[in-house]
C-alpha cells in the first residue's frame, strides 16, 4: 500500500548546500545593488558639480564693472561687498581644487558597497571659521559581527584636508587686500543678494506638505446623525428648527476643529464662511475621498423608464376633481396639462376621478351627468379649448373615484398607480398629494415613477379646526398629511405659505388664470384709456356658500362695521350646502348684503363690478383673486400669507383689523383701479406658472437630460434619477419604513373605517367595472380586506 502523504525526505548536505547557494545569492544581488548606487551617487556629483560650475560662471560674467567710487566713511555698502571682491581671484583655483581626479578618487575608494557614510558637516565649518582646527570625516562599515570602525583623519596642519587648507589661505590673502576696491567697486549690494537669492531658488525646492484630512470627531458624528435624523424628528412632531439649531451648534464645534488643521487657505476661507450644516456636508465628502471612495453619480443623472417606448418623457398629471364641478382642483389642473402638452417637450395625460352615476347627481351641478368616459372626455376638451384658444393635444384618462358626502370630496378607489400602463410611468404630478394618498393602497408612487412631485391646493388643517373636536383631528391629519408626502413625492410645492410645513417643500405660485380674463383687463385698460367709464357696478363676492370659504369672516367685518359701511352694499354670488344657513344669519343682522345664484367667475355680468371683497383666510391661494385682477379689479383682502403673491399688485388692498377693512373698502369705492402692466399680465398667465413649476419642480432637470441622449434614442439601463450614493441617507430608510407602514395600515378595512374612509373604496367596484371596462374586483376580507 502507498502512503501518499510519505515523500523521499531531503538529506542533510542537500540542505546545506542550498543554504550556502542561497546566502551567496544574496550576497551578490546585494553588492551589485551597492555598486549600482555608488555609480549613481558618482553621476549625481558630477551633474552638481557641472552645475555649480555654470551658475558660479553665469553670475560673475552677469556682474557688471562699475568705476571706483572714492572711499568714504559713509560708503558701508563697499565694505559688505568685501567679501566677494577677495575671493574672486580664486575661485578659479579653489574649482580646481575640489574638481580634480584625485580628489573625487581619494574619497570615493573609502566608500564600498556595505559603507555607511556620515559626515560631520559642523567640523567643516569649523575648519572654514577657525584656523586652529581640522576636520573630521567619519566613516563606519557595519561587518557581519557588527563591528564599527572609524577612521579619523588627523587634526594637524599637515594632514589637514587639502580643499579646507587652500581655501583659509586664500581667505588670508582675501583679508590682507581688504583695502582694494578694484573689482565690483560699483556694485549694489541689493543686487547682489537679489542674484544670490535667485541663484539659491534655482538649487532648493521647498518641499510640498502632505495634507492629510483629519478623521471626523465625536460633535461632527452625532451631528451629521441628527441631521440625518431630521425626517424621523419631524414625523414625531419635534421641530424642526430646533433640530437644526443642535446641528448648527455641533457643526460650528467641528468646523473649529477643522480650521485648527493645517489646511491650504482656499479650503480654510471655504469652510469658515459656510454655515454649520454646509461645513458638515464638506467634511463627510472629505473624508469619504481620502479614503478612496469615489462616486461617478451626481444629484441627477439621465433616467429613462426602460418601458418607454419613444424619445419623448411621459407626464401624468393625477388629480382629485373634474369638470363639471368648478372646484380648484379640476380646473387647475386642467390647464397645466394643456400649457404644459402647448410646449412639445413631453407627453401629457391628464388622470381624472370616473364617478358612478349616484355620485354625479350629487356632485355636478345643472344636473349634468354622463354616461361614459368618453362623453365626459368631450366635454372638458370643449370647456378647455373654448378659454385657452387652441388645440389641446393631451390625453384623459380616468380612475375610478367616490364622494364623501361629510368631506365633500371625491377619495380613490382601489390602487390608482395601476391605471397608468407602465410605459408612460415616468413623471407623476400628484395634485393634491396628500388627499390622494390618504388611503391610498397600492404601489409606491416614487417606486412606480421616475419623478414625482406634489402640489398642494388645500389648507386642510384649516377646514377641520372649525369641526367639532378640530384640534385633535387637526393634529391627526397633519402627521398624516406628513407621512404620505414624504413616502410618495420626491418635491413638494405649496402654492403659498399658508399650509403646514411639509418635507421637501417649496413655496411657490404655479397657477395661472384662465386667459379670458386677461382678455377682460385688456378690454377695460382700452375703455379706460378712451375715456369711457370701464365700471359700472360697486362690490361684491363670489364663491362656494360654506362657512370655511370667507363667508363667517365677511358676515362679521360687515356686522362689526354696520354703522361705518351704512351706504355700503355687496352683491354675493354663490351655492353650497350652508347657504341657508348665511343668508339667514345675514338677515338677522340687517346687513346691506345681496345674495345671488353663483356662476362662473368668466360670466358678463360680473365685468362691471370695480371692487373684488375676499376675506377668506381658509384658502391656500385664492383663484377668484387673480381672476378679478386679471379684469383690471381692486381686491380687498386679508393679510394672510395666501395672498403674499398679490401684494406686488398695486390693485391689490390688503387689511389686518377691521377699522383697517373699512378704510381699505372706501379707498377702493372712491378711486379708479390701475391698469396692468405687461409683465403683471404675464406673471398673471398660465405661461409664466407653468415655467415657475418647470423650475421649482425640477422638472426641467428631468426634461433636460432627455435631450442629451443620443439621436438614435437609445437609453442606458444603468442610468437612474436618484439621489447620489456617496453617503448614508437615513431619509430614504426612514420613508420606505413610513411607506410600508402605511400600506399596512390601510390594508385593514377596519382601520380605514376608523379614519373616516368610505366603505369599500380600498378597490373598485361592479359599477366601476362596467363604466371603465375593467375586470372584476377581488374579494375583500371584512377585516384585513
Amino acid at each position: 500500500m502507498i502512503n501518499l502523504a510519505m515523500g523521499t525526505r531531503p538529506s542533510t548536505s542537500d540542505t546545506a548546500e542550498k543554504a550556502f547557494s542561497f546566502i551567496s545569492k544574496g550576497l551578490r544581488e546585494v553588492r551589485d545593488s551597492a555598486g549600482a548606487d555608488i555609480q549613481l551617487i558618482r553621476a549625481r556629483a558630477t551633474s552638481f558639480k557641472d552645475l555649480a560650475d555654470r551658475e558660479l560662471e553665469n553670475f560673475l560674467h552677469s556682474s557688471p564693472v562699475f568705476s571706483v567710487p572714492a572711499p568714504s566713511p559713509m560708503d558701508s555698502s563697499i565694505a559688505e561687498l568685501e567679501f566677494v571682491k577677495r575671493i574672486q581671484p580664486k575661485l578659479s583655483e579653489f574649482r580646481r581644487a575640489y574638481s580634480s581626479p584625485d580628489f573625487s578618487r581619494k574619497m570615493l575608494e573609502r566608500w564600498s558597497p556595505a559603507t555607511s557614510i556620515r559626515i560631520d558637516l559642523s567640523r567643516i565649518r569649523n575648519a572654514v571659521v577657525s584656523d586652529d582646527k581640522g576636520g573630521l570625516l567619519d566613516l563606519e562599515r557595519v561587518s557581519p559581527r557588527h563591528r564599527v570602525r572609524r577612521i579619523r583623519m588627523k587634526e594637524t596642519e599637515e594632514a589637514e584636508w587639502e580643499p579646507i587648507r587652500q581655501l583659509k589661505e586664500k581667505f588670508k590673502e582675501f583679508e590682507q587686500k581688504s583695502q582694494s576696491n578694484d573689482i565690483f567697486g560699483g556694485f549694489r549690494s541689493k543686487e547682489l543678494v537679489q542674484k544670490v537669492k535667485l541663484s539659491l531658488k534655482s538649487f532648493c525646492k521647498e518641499p510640498e506638505d502632505s495634507k492629510e484630512v483629519p478623521p471626523l470627531d465625536l460633535s461632527e458624528l452625532f451631528a451629521y446623525l441628527v441631521k440625518q435624523s431630521l425626517p424621523l424628528f419631524d414625523q414625531l412632531g419635534i421641530r424642526t428648527d430646533l433640530c437644526d439649531k443642535i446641528v448648527e451648534s455641533l457643526c460650528n464645534k467641528g468646523k473649529y476643529h477643522l480650521l485648527s488643521h493645517s489646511l491650504s487657505g482656499e479650503e480654510a476661507s471655504l469652510i469658515e464662511h459656510q454655515n454649520g450644516s454646509d461645513s458638515l456636508d464638506f467634511r463627510i465628502a472629505s473624508v469619504l475621498q481620502s479614503t478612496g471612495h469615489h462616486s461617478d453619480t451626481g444629484y441627477w443623472t439621465d433616467f429613462v423608464n426602460d418601458d418607454i417606448a419613444d424619445n419623448k418623457r411621459h407626464v401624468a398629471i393625477v388629480t382629485t376633481a373634474s369638470l363639471p364641478w368648478m372646484t380648484g382642483t379640476a380646473v387647475n389642473p386642467l390647464f397645466r396639462a394643456a400649457y404644459l402638452a402647448k410646449l412639445g417637450k413631453q407627453k401629457v395625460t391628464l388622470v381624472v376621478p370616473w364617478l358612478c352615476m349616484t355620485d354625479q347627481e350629487l356632485v355636478y351641478p345643472s344636473n349634468l351627468s354622463f354616461s361614459s368616459p368618453e362623453e365626459q372626455e368631450a366635454y372638458i376638451r370643449g370647456w378647455l379649448e373654448e378659454r385657452v384658444g387652441f388645440k389641446t393635444d393631451f390625453k384623459i384618462s380616468f380612475y375610478p373615484g367616490k364622494f364623501s358626502r361629510e368631506r365633500r370630496s371625491i377619495i380613490p378607489a382601489g390602487d390608482t398607480t395601476q391605471f397608468i400602463p407602465s410605459r408612460r410611468a415616468d413623471i407623476a404630478i400628484l395634485e393634491e398629494p396628500e388627499h390622494l394618498n390618504w388611503y391610498h393602497h397600492g404601489k409606491r408612487w416614487t417606486d412606480k415613477f421616475n419623478h414625482v412631485i406634489g402640489v398642494v391646493h388645500t389648507n386642510y388643517l384649516e377646514y377641520i379646526k372649525r369641526e367639532k373636536n378640530g384640534a385633535i383631528q387637526a393634529f391627526l391629519v397633519k402627521h398624516i398629511n406628513n407621512m404620505v408626502t414624504r413616502a410618495y413625492c420626491h418635491k413638494v410645492l405649496k402654492l403659498s405659505a399658508a399650509t403646514q410645513d411639509l418635507p421637501r417643500s417649496v413655496v411657490c405660485n404655479v397657477h395661472g388664470v384662465n386667459p379670458k380674463f386677461l382678455k377682460v383687463g385688456e378690454k377695460v385698460a382700452a375703455e379706460k384709456e378712451s375715456g369711457q367709464q370701464a365700471f359700472s357696478k360697486g362690490a361684491y363676492f363670489l364663491g362656494k356658500m360654506v362657512w370655511a370659504k370667507g363667508y363667517k369672516e365677511l358676515i362679521d367685518l360687515l356686522a362689526k362695521n354696520k354703522k361705518e359701511l351704512q351706504d355700503f352694499d355687496l352683491d354675493v354670488y354663490g351655492n353650497g350646502e350652508d347657504s341657508h344657513e348665511v343668508q339667514s344669519t345675514a338677515q338677522k343682522l340687517q346687513l346691506n348684503v345681496n345674495f345671488l345664484k353663483g356662476r362662473d367667475h368668466a360670466d358678463d355680468s360680473l365685468h362691471g363690478y370695480k371692487v373684488f371683497i375676499n376675506p377668506s383666510i381658509s384658502d391656500v391661494l385664492c383663484t377668484a383673486t387673480a381672476e378679478a385682477l386679471a379684469m383690471g379689479k381692486f381686491v380687498v383682502c386679508a393679510d394672510h400669507p395666501s395672498n403674499d403673491f398679490f401684494r406686488a399688485f398695486p390693485n391689490c388692498l390688503t387689511y389686518k383689523t377691521s377699522e383697517e377693512f373699512v378704510v381699505r373698502v372706501k379707498e377702493a369705492m372712491a378711486n379708479e383701479p390701475q391698469p396692468l402692466t405687461a409683465m403683471q399680465m404675464y406673471d398673471l398667465s398660465w405661461e409664466a406658472a407653468t415655467q415657475r413649476f418647470i423650475e421649482y419642480s425640477e422638472l426641467d432637470k428631468v426634461l433636460g437630460a432627455s435631450e442629451e441622449r443620443s439621436a438614435e434614442g437609445k437609453v442606458d439601463r444603468a442610468s437612474k434619477i436618484k439621489k447620489s450614493d456617496s453617503t448614508p441617507c437615513l431619509s430614504r430608510v426612514v420613508d420606505g419604513g413610513l411607506a410600508f407602514a402605511h400600506y399596512c395600515l390601510t390594508g385593514s378595512e377596519l382601520l380605514r373605517l376608523s379614519t373616516g374612509a368610505i366603505p369599500g373604496t380600498r378597490d373598485y367596484d361592479k359599477q366601476h367595472c362596467v363604466d371603465l371596462h375593467l375586470p372584476p374586483p377581488p374579494v375583500q376580507n371584512p377585516i384585513y380586506g
